[in-house]
């Protein structure tokens, strides 16, 4: 059996220090950006093969079609905050979220939109389908996604997060919501 020279290190130790420093360094990118929002965005999924979507009919989005979720009050958790906007969004009372990862949202030139938004998805819910003030809830068959009618950035991850995968990126966008750029982290 070949022995290492004394203070060598093997391929996997390299690999093993690069990931590390690689998890390290996106952390410090992310320091260089200030968030003003902590968000969530949760994504219902049934028997039929299909997710439930949202069109948003006022404020940030309005016109989009997007999963229900918004944003976190002082006190509650992520997933608090996703059961809640998915109860008054669409009338279903989700459980046993997963916690697929976070998206960071970044506006270069208007700092003020600039978001991190907590992922979850779930096949476990109750209640019944209603419109609120403030969406249009609709179930769509996952191959059939309006992916044309959403944020831009849904076509890089969102098919990969209803499939129960890990979801870490960062996107950037313009100060028309024109998508950018984005880094996978």
């Amino acid at each position: 059996m070949a022995r290492k020279k004394s203070g060598t290190l093997g391929k996997k130790t390299l690999k093993k220090s690069a990931l590390v420093l690689g998890g390290f360094f996106n952390y410090i990118k992310s320091m260089a950006y200030k968030f003003n929002y902590n968000v969530n965005l949760c994504y219902l999924l049934n028997d039929k093969n299909q997710v439930l979507l949202i069109m948003k009919k006022r404020g940030f989005g309005a016109g989009k079609w997007n999963g229900p979720g918004g944003k976190i009050k002082q006190n509650e958790t992520p997933e608090q905050a996703a059961i809640r906007e998915v109860e008054e969004e669409t009338g279903y009372q989700p459980s046993n979220l997963i916690n697929l990862g976070y998206i960071e949202f970044i506006w270069p030139h208007q700092e003020e939109n600039n978001q991190i938004c907590h992922i979850f998805i779930t096949k476990n819910f109750s209640g019944e389908i209603r419109e609120s003030e403030e969406s249009l809830p609709e179930w769509w068959d996952i191959n059939k996604i309006p992916l044309d009618k959403m944020w831009p950035d849904d076509t890089y991850w969102l098919l990969d997060a209803l499939a129960g995968k890990e979801t870490k990126y960062r996107f950037f966008f313009d100060e028309n919501n024109n998508y950018l750029k984005h880094e996978k982290m």
